[in-house]
């Protein structure tokens, strides 16, 4: 199989090149909401998948095709079939792919981080992502499924210690799943354990794609709004990632477009869509015709009416 594939738009890290160092699809978890489906092999030993070289030649055929073509590429990113720090690896192939001179994020669902070495292989990354769908151990369980010997404390844990000594960009990501750890005040307990990690960027998401477990769906729009405002309430910047993947605050001068653009990032109050319509000299028959469509739905949280872009 190869092991790049791309580049493809991301909201997060613009043309990203993919790397599947993971073959599908061996993990340390089993979500419920995993678009790959099941785990087929559920591990926590590290080893190795493929020769570094190998790797570093197959991403960097991927580069210069992409180069030649004349497409952009803004990130290399390990996002492989499985959990990449799996990888023994990763922090060679990391050193390796530097001289291709692009920046590397790595996708990490942050089971392995209470390893010294998953942390330091992790560290010569440029943008590392570590998932934080739950701050207790009931839900993390329910959720998540991971490997019986993890531990929720060391992983917790790990996340400090690496979000200490961490000098490139820290995200975090939190799936929220339709009565699983969408109430209040599981969410809450997240944004509490955020704060303490205090990562440049929060990511919620919703399952958009067929979930491994059908039951495993995306809560409704007024619940991620109630969840986003929670997490704001302990993290400065937080942002949906719901799927959509347009110029999100571009003004292209199609006010619809862009009204559901930034919606999907981000909810809106009531003052500011009336401020944005303002200044693009249109009026709140745009909005009305959009929740018409059911292409944007209002709702409300603590007193404000809030707008957001309705899922598919």
């Amino acid at each position: 199989m190869r092991i790049a594939f791309g580049p493809v738009p991301s909201r997060r890290l613009g043309k990203s090149l993919g790397i599947n160092n993971i073959p599908p699809k061996i993990c340390t978890y089993s979500c419920v909401y995993c678009q790959l489906g099941r785990t087929v092999k559920m591990q926590i030993e590290r080893r190795s998948f493929y020769r570094p070289e190998e790797l570093l030649q197959d991403v960097q055929t991927h580069v210069e095709s992409a180069r030649e073509g004349g497409e952009a590429i803004d990130y290399l990113t390990f996002v492989p079939d499985g959990e990449p720090t799996l990888d023994e690896n990763l922090g060679r192939s990391i050193q390796m792919l530097g001289s291709l001179g692009v920046r590397i994020a790595v996708i990490s669902n942050a089971s392995l981080i209470w390893r010294k070495d998953v942390r330091e292989e992790l560290s010569r990354a440029d943008w590392v992502s570590l998932k934080v769908d739950a701050a207790t151990e009931e839900t993390w369980r329910r959720v998540n499924r991971p490997q019986g010997r993890l531990d929720l404390e060391s992983i917790r844990k790990g996340m400090l210690d690496f979000a200490e000594s961490y000098q490139g960009e820290l995200m975090t990501e939190t799936m929220l799943v339709r009565d699983f750890n969408d109430a209040e005040e599981t969410v809450e307990e997240v944004g509490k354990f955020l704060q303490l990690l205090s990562p440049r960027r929060a990511y919620l998401s919703v399952p958009i794609r067929p979930p491994a477990e059908a039951e495993a769906g995306p809560p409704s729009e007024r619940t991620i709004n109630r969840a986003y405002q929670v997490l704001s309430g302990h993290v400065e910047h937080v942002e949906y990632l719901i799927g959509y993947e347009g110029n999100e605050f571009a003004f292209t001068g199609n006010v619809e477009q862009d009204l559901l653009s930034i919606t999907a990032v981000h909810p809106m109050r009531e003052d500011a869509v009336k401020e944005f319509l303002d200044r693009a000299n249109s009026d709140w028959t745009v909005v009305r015709k959009l929740i018409d469509q059911r292409q944007m739905v209002e709702t409300e949280y603590e007193g404000h009416r809030f707008y957001l872009r309705k899922l598919s």
